[in-house]
């Protein structure tokens, strides 16, 4: 993620499977295994431990429902959904002996400046907010970023995770779901608070986005962010204008997962397509978003020794295009 040169590139599930994916694999010969952590080691796959820490909100009673409709409703809310101790440090304690040991990378995930209002207004009432609700935009954005700081003080009093994501789904299959002008309104003051006090500590920000992130990938980067995943490529995304556009900026992802049911020869020209983009650095493909139900365990094994000569293959590219 340095451009540096490397020797493989990491092998990684990012975003797992699904539960649905899983419960096929049982059926074809995977046995009971069902832990994230056993199945990457079940499978060869790079160890990354994952800790989404956030506030604690009551479920809507619709998915996307709203658990506030103004301020006062906030104001009650807010009361009890910021817990002064989130973090787990005694989970935390045993994931850094791995680290140390060079057995595993750590991660955690924060809800960004979109995401969290719309978890608590609702999606629609949410892009409405915008316009009616500017001052309870900014409140809940205020108590997040408070919420967040201290999340990272947290962590890092026990260790210094390798990179970190924020949870902000703002576009969908056509591009961002807010116009630019108020993403620099109301969302990118907040991000350039908080992300200089992730790089003090030295980590990578990544910025967790589904759909067309194309336009916005330049917003966050003025804001300060590192990079992003998962890059569909059914929403559009193109990893080597990506590249062309943004040649500072880490990524992650990419692989086209619908590749994946229609057998070995579609699964090798996925990868010889980022192949030349991951020698670079900087890009760490891995499935686009979770691996879906249509992919058989055969399929996915083939995928996974697809993925090991690919992962040797950019680290022999970037070493030769150092020397050269």
């Amino acid at each position: 993620m340095n451009f540096k040169p490397f020797d493989r590139l990491p092998m990684i599930e990012w975003a797992m499977w699904w539960d649905k994916t899983i419960q096929r694999w049982q059926g074809e010969g995977l046995g009971g295994l069902s832990d994230r952590y056993d199945l990457y080691r079940h499978f060869g796959l790079d160890v990354y431990y994952q800790d989404w820490v956030s506030p604690r909100c009551p479920a809507p009673k619709v998915h996307g429902g709203p658990l506030v409709a103004s301020s006062a409703d906030y104001e009650k809310l807010r009361q009890t959904i910021y817990p002064s101790e989130p973090v787990d440090k005694r989970r935390w304690e045993s994931w850094a002996r791995q680290q140390q040991a060079g057995d595993a990378v750590l991660w955690f995930t924060l809800q960004g400046f979109f995401w969290y209002p719309r978890t608590i207004l609702g999606i629609e009432p949410h892009l409405y907010a915008f316009y009616d609700q500017p001052e309870l935009m900014n409140r809940i954005n205020e108590d997040i970023l408070d919420f967040n700081l201290g999340v990272i003080d947290q962590i890092c009093s026990v260790t210094t995770p390798d990179f970190m994501t924020f949870a902000e789904d703002m576009s969908y299959n056509h591009g961002p779901m807010l116009s630019q002008e108020l993403f620099q309104q109301f969302i990118a003051p907040f991000y350039r608070r908080i992300v200089p006090e992730l790089h003090k500590r030295g980590i990578i920000v990544i910025v967790d986005s589904d759909g067309d992130i194309s336009v916005p990938t330049a917003w966050f980067r003025d804001a300060g962010c590192d990079g992003l995943l998962p890059l569909e490529r059914q929403a559009g995304v193109d990893m080597a204008d990506m590249r062309r556009r943004y040649p500072a900026m880490c990524f992650i992802g990419h692989y086209d997962k619908m590749v994946m049911p229609r057998g070995e020869s579609a699964m090798r020209a996925e990868f010889e397509r980022l192949l030349p983009i991951a020698a670079q650095g900087g890009f760490l493909p891995s499935v686009d978003h979770q691996t879906p139900p249509g992919v058989s365990l055969q399929q996915y094994s083939v995928y996974l020794k697809l993925f090991e000569e690919y992962a040797w293959k950019a680290g022999k590219l970037s070493q030769q295009c150092c020397r050269s």
